[in-house]
């Protein structure tokens, strides 16, 4: 009998119990496709910020302290201590490895020009391949740590080339006023000696950089006469935003219960994974570029609250619609509803059927929805971020248990009308 009347009305209403399931997919639908996207976003959001620059810089332990002391930058005068150039490799075997995306070394130096002016020279890696005792070969370097460089004339300097160390990059601003072209050679003398080096490209930072020389990190090393050193690291890590756990470890990690180390510790924050490279990195300290840690977090986490309040809205929305479909439904079955509580019917048993018949709607519009918010999160991943949002499979519970509330909340007022549905006033045409 029960079957029968389920049976009958998804047949007789089927308009109906359509735009109901079209309803609900839809709301299914926004909530999959934004809850999979709050799900697999910290990764893409951390990687697009990647893109502007480093996190974390790792300076020697000694000049830290100096530049501490005196409130002055590196600079050349500072750093009578360097970090090891072999030891670069360890930022890849730390416990948060795989969140390292880039790094590069610099070292910089004064060298004089044929002119017999001066030019900054900045020695680094471009895009400098290193293969891991760990088995995994990356490439590393300023190339991606500095994408926003626009290569106003020429190229990026490669160092697969063989007379790479031979050729150096121009800042713009240095360029003009010195009225260097690309495939020029220009002298540059250091206390380790003078080299010949073949401008290969001019960029434009819209920075200090502008006004700079860049070179590999081997031939500035022969010009300073300083081989295997480098003055300062710069690191881009995907990390956590920071909580109050985060902020005391930052602080003093010694303070921290064992309890609450092992959390900190195991968590990518920044902090985290600063303390873990100074573990490696012998005499070094290293920092968080604040400006941009934080404003990780901050974007981040207004990123996911734009989300969720996307998601509620939808709901809210999905709930308001199944509320008018699902009253229109009782007042046009009110006859139907009115004999069978003449006949006997208990008002929960009606109840039961009229919920029934929607929860078995909402079913298929959930499948449809959920089918409909995946690949309405692929078109999100690849418009915004350039690449897929991987499922998640907590989602699916996820979305039908608010499926569930919304359908349910919204046949409340329904619901209530079939238990004040009076049978004498609906067959008798008193309604």
């Amino acid at each position: 009998m029960l079957f029968r009347m389920i049976r009958g009305v998804l047949f007789h209403q089927k308009s109906k119990m359509l735009l109901i399931a079209v309803t609900i997919a839809l709301g299914a639908s926004l909530a999959t496709g934004m809850l999979n996207v709050v799900m697999g976003v910290e990764e893409k959001v951390n990687k697009e910020l990647k893109s502007y620059g480093a996190n974390i810089t790792v300076k020697p332990k000694d000049a830290s302290l100096l530049s501490d002391i005196y409130d002055v930058g590196g600079g050349e005068a500072l750093n009578a201590a360097y970090l090891k150039e072999d030891e670069l490799g360890k930022l890849k075997t730390i416990f948060w490895a795989f969140n390292i995306v880039d790094f590069t070394p610099f070292l910089d130096t004064v060298a004089a020009l044929p002119d017999g002016g001066q030019a900054e020279v900045v020695g680094t890696w471009f895009n400098h391949h290193l293969a891991l005792p760990t088995g995994e070969e990356l490439d590393a370097g300023v190339v991606g740590m500095r994408s926003w460089w626009e290569i106003t004339d020429g190229r990026w300097l490669d160092e697969a080339d063989d007379n790479a160390d031979d050729e150096i990059m121009v800042g713009a601003q240095l360029a003009e006023e010195k009225r260097w072209t690309v495939g020029e050679k220009v002298k540059l003398t250091g206390v380790g000696g003078e080299r010949e080096m073949t401008i290969a490209g001019i960029f434009d930072a819209g920075g200090d950089e502008d006004g700079k020389i860049f070179a590999t990190l081997d031939a500035v090393q022969a010009i300073t006469d300083r081989e295997g050193k480098v003055a300062s690291i710069e690191v881009s890590a995907l990390t956590t935003p920071d909580i109050d756990l985060a902020r005391r470890a930052a602080r003093n990690p010694a303070a921290l219960t064992s309890r609450d180390y092992e959390t900190w510790y195991c968590t990518a924050y920044v902090s985290a994974i600063c303390y873990q490279i100074q573990e490696v990195i012998t005499g070094s300290v290293a920092s968080a570029v604040r400006q941009v840690a934080e404003s990780e977090g901050t974007i981040l986490d207004k990123t996911k609250l734009l989300m969720i309040l996307i998601t509620a809205l939808s709901l809210i929305g999905s709930a308001l619609g199944i509320s008018n479909l699902v009253t229109a439904s009782v007042m046009e079955r009110s006859q139907e509803i009115g004999l069978l509580k003449a006949i006997g019917a208990k008002d929960r048993s009606i109840t039961g059927v009229v919920m029934t018949e929607i929860l078995i709607t909402a079913l298929f519009g959930f499948a449809a929805g959920y089918g409909m918010g995946f690949g309405f999160a692929q078109l999100i991943g690849h418009s915004v971020f350039g690449s897929s949002i991987e499922m998640n499979t907590a989602v699916i519970p996820i979305v039908a248990g608010l499926i569930a509330l919304v359908t349910i909340a919204g046949s409340l007022p329904a619901i209530r009308m079939v238990l004040r549905l009076k049978p004498a006033e609906v067959l008798h045409g008193g309604h």
